[in-house]
């Protein structure tokens, strides 16, 4: 006999209670106004290292004003980029992110998730392959396993694993291999090995996209100070054909934007569905963007970041407590266990903190822990006090065996 559905209500009341039980369920904290880095969080004044406002741009009064400003254009688009909705300010926005980038043109997204979907299901499809990193952003993966493209991983940043796919794909296909990784990863924030990448893939013909969500705007090389990691790697338009960034995190707004050559953004523009069938970015954000990117060229505030992070670490190393190997902006103190990462982060509440509890499926089983994240609007004394209430909290919670 054929077993019975359950109602709809049925499957999602025990679903819910399956994710509490688990430890991983997880609710809305909801702000007064964007973090700057204090804010007002459900009621309390906390000050917060959750945020992705790493050069403290989403509160500045300048991309505000300008913003402000920009609503004066429309209140939105009122259509796709391709119909009716492509403002002056969105071009002289692309036009900025392709200067800061060092490519030759630049395409907006509405989100970080829609750029990489929509790259990459113009770009591979049935008969290709797509490889990416094991602990790539959930968007790549989305992106890769729907393209209908052949989809194979690597362990994290290991290149021996990586080739060993790379040979297996060009082994078995002629035609196209995409390439993949985050340049610095979300939940680790360590930098994935660019420059050797380049290599495999020109050795094997292979296509390198790199997601610069986390290193756009707070690091990149001597010509291109805030491009991205790829330009810390030395790779240029031709080694790293496909740059995907954020406008989200080191820009303190929203929306998100991929650069290449003209080809590859001629050919996105026609080609990514994600683009094609969206309504274009409000002009407001797209002012606000464009003074953000303005202020990195102007205000030394990826060197303010660096001292914040190198002030932490010092820190933080003082105090044993257990540090991630990154250099980044993004602090993980991996603790393993769902419950004893949600009490910890409970008692850094209390004391006024608010710090990410970073539990699965966002990051693998057994490593659960909190995300430190670092901007150059804290102080000194804001880190100081975060790693003071820090250690207590850890030592007041049993760690499992």
């Amino acid at each position: 006999m054929t077993a019975v559905v359950n109602s709809l209500q049925d499957f999602l009341d025990a679903r819910l209670a399956e994710r509490r039980a688990q430890q991983l369920y997880r609710k809305h904290k909801v702000l007064a106004a964007a973090p700057g880095p204090v804010a007002e969080v459900d009621g309390r004044t906390l000050v917060t290292f959750s945020s992705n406002d790493y050069l403290g741009l989403a509160t500045h009064p300048d991309v505000i004003a300008a913003q402000q400003h920009g609503a004066a254009l429309g209140a939105g688009a009122t259509a796709s980029h391709l119909v009716n909705g492509h403002f002056d300010i969105h071009q002289q926005l692309q036009n900025k992110i392709a200067e800061v980038t060092g490519r030759e043109a630049a395409l907006l997204f509405g989100s970080g998730y829609m750029a990489n979907v929509g790259v990459i299901n113009a770009l591979v499809g049935r008969g290709d392959f797509v490889v990416q990193d094991k602990l790539n952003h959930a968007s790549l993966i989305d992106g890769g396993r729907i393209s209908g493209a052949q989809y194979l991983r690597f362990a994290h940043n290991d290149l021996e694993a990586l080739e060993v796919q790379l040979r297996r794909a060009r082994e078995k296909n002629s035609g196209k291999i995409l390439l993949a990784v985050d340049g610095v990863y979300s939940m680790d924030g360590d930098s994935a090995p660019l420059a050797q990448m380049a290599e495999l893939c020109q050795r094997y013909d292979t296509w390198l996209m790199v997601d610069e969500a986390h290193g756009f705007g707070v690091t990149g090389s001597a010509e291109n100070p805030s491009a991205g990691s790829a330009a810390v790697a030395g790779l240029d338009q031709h080694s790293a054909p496909i740059l995907m960034g954020t406008l989200g995190k080191a820009a303190g707004n929203a929306g998100a934007f991929v650069a290449g050559s003209r080809a590859l953004i001629e050919y996105l523009t026609q080609f990514a569905r994600t683009y094609i069938y969206t309504t274009g970015m409000p002009p407001a954000v797209a002012a606000g963007c464009l003074r953000a990117l303005e202020l990195m060229q102007q205000q030394p505030l990826r060197e303010t970041l660096q001292q914040r992070i190198d002030y932490f670490r010092q820190r933080a190393a003082a105090l044993q407590l257990p540090l991630e190997n990154s250099t980044s902006a993004i602090q993980p103190v991996l603790l393993g266990c769902e419950q004893t990462v949600l009490a910890v982060a409970e008692r850094l509440q209390e004391a006024g903190f608010l710090v990410g509890a970073i539990r699965p499926p966002t990051v693998p089983a057994g490593t659960a822990r909190l995300r430190i994240t670092l901007s150059a609007a804290h102080s000194e004394a804001q880190i100081d006090g975060l790693l003071q209430a820090l250690v207590p909290a850890l030592c007041a919670v049993e760690a499992p065996a």
